[in-house]
């Protein structure tokens, strides 16, 4: 069965992809990488909602923001894949996707992320380039990155 993605903003989410995409958020970022953190962070309302479905399950997420919402550029946050489906390649379609909605909706292909660091040859097979030095965000191992 193979991923397939929707975009959408805060105000189209049904209260059950919003449950599911916050259920998703948490289990990755804050049980699985056991990180502490306000993941509620009143952001969610200004973005745009990648969301990748499998069947009737969300497998896959990232939030959009348009230059000056986040930052300078358009970027890219909360990327995840459900850990069980990781070994698929969907992270890659994700941000495939990703990339794809900020060119659409946004109309630009310039992009910053805050990428956690053991990711950044997984971004750079995207064209994101690093820029500046490894820094913590809430206490994980983070770069700057870009696609000029």
């Amino acid at each position: 069965m193979d991923i397939r993605f929707k975009v959408k903003r805060f105000d189209e989410l049904t209260t059950l992809e919003l449950y599911k995409i916050l259920r998703l958020r948490a289990d990755v970022f804050i049980v699985e990488q056991e990180c502490i953190y306000q993941d509620i962070d009143d952001k969610d309302q200004k973005g745009l909602h990648v969301i990748g479905f499998k069947e009737q399950e969300v497998v896959a997420y990232a939030r959009l923001f348009d230059a000056g919402d986040y930052f300078e550029k358009a970027s890219i946050g909360r990327v995840v894949v459900s850990k069980n489906e990781r070994q698929f390649g969907y992270g890659h379609d994700l941000i495939k996707a990703c990339i794809n909605a900020i060119e659409e909706h946004y109309n630009t292909e310039k992009i910053k992320i805050s990428a956690q660091t053991y990711l950044e040859k997984f971004y750079e097979t995207h064209n994101f380039e690093k820029i500046g030095e490894e820094y913590l965000e809430d206490g994980i191992p983070h770069i700057v990155m870009v696609i000029q």
